[in-house]
C-alpha cells in the first residue's frame, strides 16, 4: 500500500491550499477516504471524510471553508482548503478506512503571516 501526499506548505491567513493524496495497493473505491490533522501538543483529529457513495462529512471548524473530493478512477483524494487561519496549522494525514485502515505519512500545512 502506498500513499503520496502533496500540496502542503506555508500560506498567509485567508489563503488557500489544495492537498492531494495519490494511493495504490488497495481497492480505493471500497474505502471511506478522509483527511485528519494533528497540531503540536494536540491529538489527531478528523477534518473531513468522503464515503464510496460520495457522501461528505466535515468537522465543525472547517465547515464552509474546506471541500473534500475523490477520484476513484485515479485513486486519489483531495482537500481544498480556503480562508485558512493560523488555527489550521498542522500536519495533515490522508486516511483510508474499509476492510483495513491505512494512513499516509502526512504533509505540513502552516498558516502564518
Amino acid at each position: 500500500v502506498q500513499f503520496v501526499e502533496s500540496g502542503g506548505g506555508l500560506v498567509q491567513p485567508g489563503g488557500s491550499l489544495r492537498l492531494s493524496c495519490a494511493t495504490r495497493g488497495f481497492v480505493f473505491r471500497q474505502y471511506r477516504m478522509g483527511w485528519f490533522r494533528q497540531a503540536p501538543g494536540n491529538q489527531r483529529e478528523l477534518v473531513a471524510t468522503v464515503m464510496p457513495d460520495g457522501a461528505e462529512n466535515y468537522a465543525d471548524p472547517v465547515k464552509g471553508r474546506f471541500t473534500i473530493s475523490r477520484d476513484d478512477a485515479a485513486n486519489q483524494v483531495y482537500l481544498q482548503m480556503d480562508n485558512l487561519t493560523p488555527e489550521d496549522t498542522a500536519v495533515y494525514y490522508c486516511n483510508a478506512r474499509g476492510p483495513f485502515e491505512f494512513w499516509g505519512q502526512g504533509t505540513q500545512v502552516t498558516v502564518s503571516a
